[in-house]
């Protein structure tokens, strides 16, 4: 039976009032349920980590998140518009590549009176939900609010726990109204997706409100088990207004709610973008299981715990390394049409980036998320051969498929050393073989499409997206060296000996050219780019602007007076120049092609261009507050803009750069700047400008963590190909005590623990496949003594390093200074 609503037209429109009271006896025939019959999902999540947000925040965004759909809004419960790369549509809840709702609303009407709640006084993040709680409503009545979204389904669900704190039973009316707004994803139009007005009807059967878009088969069902008293139209008190097509509907219900104590009312709103019936079918699944479901979410998320499990003293870093585990997988977006794969960032990033992958991917092989790097991976290659077809790998591409830059000159090469990062932490020579054919084409079109003058430097945009960045990239230079490094391992390990030595004379030649011609001494700095000077004096033009307006006197000051350099060169003069102080030029350290020396006067010149929360994206943002500000970036600002922004991948970068010419207790320095964002705003995460702006969670976090600690302090390096893992710790002076616990490689785990006492350290490893052979290796010169599994070692050397080799399930070395 179907109650039609006529709510089809522009959101913003007057609408009549509509009202249905159901028939006493349809009502009787409905009450299948009752409220004490309803679960209470919030006892479900007792226990449970939690972090609360700060006061000053609860008008910032939080996701509730699922590989299907996820939901965000502000933490006081609100859902305004928000977002830019939509305006203002970027919020709500999304069922890619659909969007389902605006958000919606809840009012309670108690004696007479009508409570919106609209401003909750506590916002709780759990790894897997959250809850917002309402304290000043009806006299005697605290309502909470717990939302989370079940692993792989087309649904939301969101429960009301209310409270009677008082002797009396109370009566109250309690109204959810949904905030419909079906409307494609950005570049819809690009796949035929076009938006149209939304209508709405009550489902009698399902006891639930349904919407349509009138042109499309996008669909979204919203309701509970208990029967409602009356569908409305329109709520007349606390709906908010909304940009888009859309419009509002909801569902009112009376309760009763005994002296001293709670009931609860889950809702649950779910959506398809290709039929009626799907919709009906997964809010059926979902609205008569939420407890399981939840129950089924909350064991998945403890094995993420289980899987590089730290046991480290900086506790700060330790729970952000949990957390942003659980980021990760806040960021998974499935559509079965286009693929599974790892967003870059939510609100405004929620699909798919090359660069952002190739980083991300690396973090994710780290914390055992192999199912995540395969089909990501594979989601990228698909799209970039259907779009490309030469090897090029795309930048960044619609959750409907639509491709909106084929692809930056670095995403190229990065995804080939990426793919030979996946072979050695798997082993999986079927994989390896799948993509290289990949590589070969791409790495062919990167010399032979973007390299006009043959000196095997690609000109192009790297990550940089600044305007006339687009010569020789530092960046782009330092990732092709990697990839060709990397694709001359992949060739010998498939047999192709030919190949594999005309890659690695590339790599060897591009080595010699970075540390040579990208090298500026004056400025102890890699350069930026190599480019003519005409290009260059441009380009300070433009830099001089920008710090001029930021008044950054100090750039300003060395810009000019570079400028009055160069412009005493010929117009066509080419070289290496240094004008911004981008982040980029700090990759020649992240990637340990950099000389020794030029490494440490980089470092040292690179640690001037920091604040609290890590390294500049432009250095010639800092300013002589930068070393001690660590105030709000968001604060103030109207248009959404990177300039002068800290982020996190680039703090990441500079850890792994340190850590890579041995200085651990710098590359720690880093990553404690990065925790000090963490759950600044968003309570459970990082945002990917910090403190405090750009994307609440963003997918690059976890290589900015996950591999200078995985893969560095602890030294974990595997060959899984050959049963090999080679294990070259470089702790932190004060880290006397570390472990980690079940890291997965190939059809193995390691476990690792690390105690330094006095001049005695010991590691205590384990792995499941006794049969692997374990290297463990040190710098020449730090122990005298070695004791392997209880018996004098006599260590090999190598490369100025001592290092024995052992295998075993069990393994315990102990050495002595």
């Amino acid at each position: 039976m179907h109650h039609r609503l006529l709510c089809f037209s522009m959101k913003l429109q007057a609408f009549h009032l509509y009202r249905i009271i159901l028939p006493f006896t349809l009502l009787l025939w409905q009450c299948q349920s009752k409220v004490s019959d309803l679960p209470n999902l919030q006892t479900q999540v007792a226990g449970i980590e939690s972090i609360t947000g700060k006061p000053e925040y609860l008008n910032s965004s939080f996701v509730t998140a699922g590989d299907r759909l996820y939901m965000v809004g502000h933490q006081n419960g609100q859902f305004p518009d928000l977002g830019w790369h939509v305006t203002g549509e970027m919020g709500g809840i999304w069922d890619h590549p659909i969007k389902l709702m605006d958000g919606f609303t809840a009012a309670i009407r108690l004696n007479n009176q009508t409570y919106c709640l609209e401003k909750a006084d506590t916002f709780i993040n759990y790894p897997f939900g959250n809850q917002h709680i309402y304290n000043a409503n009806a006299a005697g009545l605290k309502v909470e609010r717990f939302q989370f979204v079940p692993d792989g389904q087309e649904a939301v669900v969101v429960a009301y726990t209310f409270t009677n704190t008082e002797a009396e039973a109370k009566e109250i009316s309690f109204d959810f109204n949904g905030m419909i707004d079906l409307r494609p994803v950005w570049l819809g139009e690009r796949t035929g997706l076009h938006d149209s007005g939304d209508y709405a009807f009550s489902d009698a059967d399902l006891q639930t409100i349904i919407a349509k878009d009138s042109l499309n088969e996008w669909y979204v069902v919203f309701g509970t088990p208990l029967a409602p008293e009356a569908y409305q139209l329109q709520a007349a008190t606390c709906v908010t207004e909304h940009i888009g097509k859309g419009c509002n509907a909801t569902l009112s219900y009376n309760l009763t709610i005994p002296p001293n104590s709670s009931i609860s009312l889950p809702f649950t709103i779910a959506g398809s973008y290709h039929s009626l019936s799907e919709a009906k079918e997964t809010y059926q699944t979902v609205s008569k299981d939420l407890a399981q479901l939840l129950e089924n979410k909350k064991e998945r998320y403890e094995s993420l715990v289980r899987q590089t499990q730290l046991d480290i003293p900086d506790q700060q870093l330790a729970q952000t390394f949990r957390w942003l585990k659980y980021n990760t997988d806040w960021l998974i977006r499935d559509v079965p049409e286009t693929g599974r794969g790892l967003s870059a960032g939510i609100p405004d990033y929620p699909w798919w980036f090359g660069a952002d992958s190739e980083y991300a991917l690396q973090g994710a092989l780290a914390i055992g998320r192999t199912d995540l790097v395969y089909s990501t991976i594979d989601l990228l290659h698909t799209l970039s051969e259907k779009t490309n077809g030469n090897g090029r790998i795309l930048h960044e591409v619609s959750t409907n498929g639509a491709v909106f830059n084929p692809g930056n000159i670095n995403e190229t090469p990065q995804f080939a050393s990426l793919i030979w990062t996946v072979y050695r932490w798997t082993g999986d020579k079927a994989f390896l073989e799948k993509y290289y054919p990949t590589i070969k084409k791409g790495l062919a079109w990167l010399l032979a499409e973007n390299d006009a003058d043959g000196n095997l430097l690609p000109d192009g945009f790297g990550m940089m997206e600044i305007h006339g960045l687009n010569s020789e990239m530092i960046d782009v230079a330092v990732y092709t060296q990697k990839a060709f490094a990397d694709a001359a391992q992949m060739a010998t390990a498939l047999g192709e000996t030919r190949e594999a030595e005309g890659y690695q004379k590339i790599a060897d030649q591009l080595r010699i050219k970075i540390n040579k011609d990208f090298w500026v001494p004056e400025s102890n700095s890699y350069a930026d780019f190599i480019g003519t000077t005409k290009q260059a004096l441009h380009l300070i033009d433009d830099a001089i602007i920008r710090a001029d307006t930021l008044g950054k006197p100090w750039a300003v000051t060395e810009l000019n007076a570079t400028k009055n350099k160069i412009e005493t060169y010929p117009p066509n003069h080419k070289q290496g120049f240094v004008l911004h102080h981008n982040w980029v030029v700090n990759t020649p350290m992240e990637t340990g092609i950099a000389d020794p020396a030029k490494a440490e006067s980089a470092l040292e010149t690179g640690r001037n261009f920091v604040n609290p929360f890590g390294m500049f994206v432009t250095g010639i943002d800092r300013d002589e507050t930068a070393g001690t500000d660590d105030s709000s970036f968001a604060k103030d600002r109207k248009i959404f803009s990177y300039t002068g922004a800290v982020m996190t991948l680039p703090t990441g970068v500079q850890a792994i750069a340190e850590n890579n010419y041995d200085h651990p207790d710098q590359a720690l320095d880093y990553l404690q700047r990065l925790t000090r964002s963490f759950s600044y705003a968003f309570p459970g995460s990082m945002y990917e400008v910090s403190p405090d702006y750009g994307m609440i969670t963003q997918a690059w976090n976890i290589y900015s963590i996950a591999v200078p600690v995985v893969r560095q302090f602890f030294g974990i390096d595997p060959m899984a190909q050959d049963r090999t893992i080679y294990i070259h710790p470089q702790m932190p002076s004060d880290w006397e005590q570390a472990a980690v616990q079940n890291v997965k490689i190939g059809d193995n785990a390691l476990s690792l623990k690390y105690q330094m006492t006095g001049n005695t350290t010991t590691l205590l490893i384990n792995q499941t496949q006794g049969n692997w052979k374990i290297i463990i290796s040190f710098p020449e010169g730090k122990f005298q003594s070695w004791t392997l599994n209880g018996a004098v070692a006599q260590p090999e050397t190598s490369s100025n390093h001592r290092m024995v080799e052992v295998s075993g399930n069990d393994i315990s070395l102990v050495l002595r200074e």
